[in-house]
């Protein structure tokens, strides 16, 4: 395997709610299981949004089931953080926190300013506009991080 491709990632942002979940559910359609991927927030105070699910499944990528998790939250049920090679950030908050675990586990933390759509547009038409333009990023991002896709979509 290539050295600069892990074997597992974290993706992170405020809420695990819009930006990580795209992220997360986007990498696995990409490249299947060959990288363990996951995602977390700061907190996890928000249900996962409807808009991001609807953008998602336009490129055949379900999150409607998607349960939003803190870090906190990872500790509680028994997921080691450190066990993951990247944490790859997407909001400054989250970043935050992942340099934060730098300083107990030996991790790599990469921070990708990603756009939050919350809270952009007037209108459903306007928001979903938003919301596909953070999931473009998004998939841009990870074909330029992890390669060609591995899986036939």
């Amino acid at each position: 395997m290539d050295p600069d491709v892990p074997t597992s990632v974290l993706f992170c942002c405020d809420h695990n709610a819009v930006r990580s979940p795209m992220a997360e559910g986007i990498m696995k359609k990409l490249y299947g299981q060959s990288i363990y991927v996951q995602s977390a927030g700061v907190k996890s105070d928000l249900e996962i949004d409807g808009f991001a699910v609807a953008v998602c499944q336009e490129l055949g990528v379900e999150l409607s089931r998607h349960q939003s998790r803190s870090f906190e939250d990872m500790r509680d049920w028994g997921d080691d953080i450190s066990s993951y090679d990247l944490i790859v950030a997407l909001s400054p908050a989250s970043q935050r926190c992942a340099l934060d675990f730098t300083r107990y586990y030996a991790l790599d933390v990469e921070y990708w300013p990603v756009l939050d759509p919350t809270g952009l547009g007037e209108g459903r038409e306007a928001k979903l506009m938003s919301y596909r333009q953070t999931r473009d990023q998004i998939h841009k991002k990870l074909i330029a991080r992890f390669g060609p896709p591995t899986e036939t979509a």
